[in-house]
């Protein structure tokens, strides 16, 4: 498959990006999404981008709610997506820690961000090109793993919290939200 017939991708991390970063959310009544998350996407999604969720759901693996609780949740965000006429092609998810989980899910993984486990397996299972894809974050983690992931553009968002110098080094852009992300890259 040449570069041309590759997919182009818009990667997402969940929490601070897609939606506001409360501190393990799994429950919908507690899922607030980022305003212009929607239209932001909607403009990617338009221009034949897939659109994919990574993230890393630590709190499946330290026991404050399960796998099934988060998928639960997964399906609901998507339907909303749906709603806003986007599809929402995969999520995927990391629920190990290398510190602070149980026994099956305490150990040091590839899927982890800063590790690109997860954007290389989409890469992958999507026939997707990262030198035509976007990854968008707000952490220095997401970029260190869309860096490792040889992801083209990598977006770094203010969703409320501190950035520190250190991941806006390992960024293309950094911007104020996600809703500006259609006005600073070129669909």
């Amino acid at each position: 498959m040449s570069v041309q017939e590759k997919n182009k991708a818009l990667f997402l991390d969940r929490d601070g990006v897609v939606n506001i970063d409360h501190g393990y959310v799994y429950q919908s009544e507690k899922f607030e999404f980022i305003e212009g998350v929607f239209s932001a996407c909607k403009a990617f999604y338009d221009a034949g981008y897939k659109i994919i969720i990574v993230t890393n759901q630590s709190g499946i693996g330290r026991g404050y709610y399960t796998e099934e609780d988060f998928l639960a949740l997964t399906q609901w965000m998507k339907t909303q997506f749906s709603e806003h006429n986007i599809k929402i092609t995969d999520v995927y998810f990391c629920p190990h820690h290398p510190k602070k989980a149980l026994a099956q899910y305490l150990k040091q993984c590839q899927c982890r961000k800063p590790a690109p486990g997860m954007l290389l397996q989409a890469m992958q299972e999507h026939s997707i090109h990262p030198s035509s894809s976007v990854m968008v974050g707000d952490k220095l983690s997401d970029m260190q793993a869309a860096e490792k992931a040889h992801i083209a553009t990598r977006v770094l968002v203010r969703s409320g919290q501190h950035i520190d110098e250190s991941a806006k080094q390992h960024a293309d852009l950094v911007i104020n939200s996600i809703r500006d992300l259609p006005t600073v890259i070129t669909l």
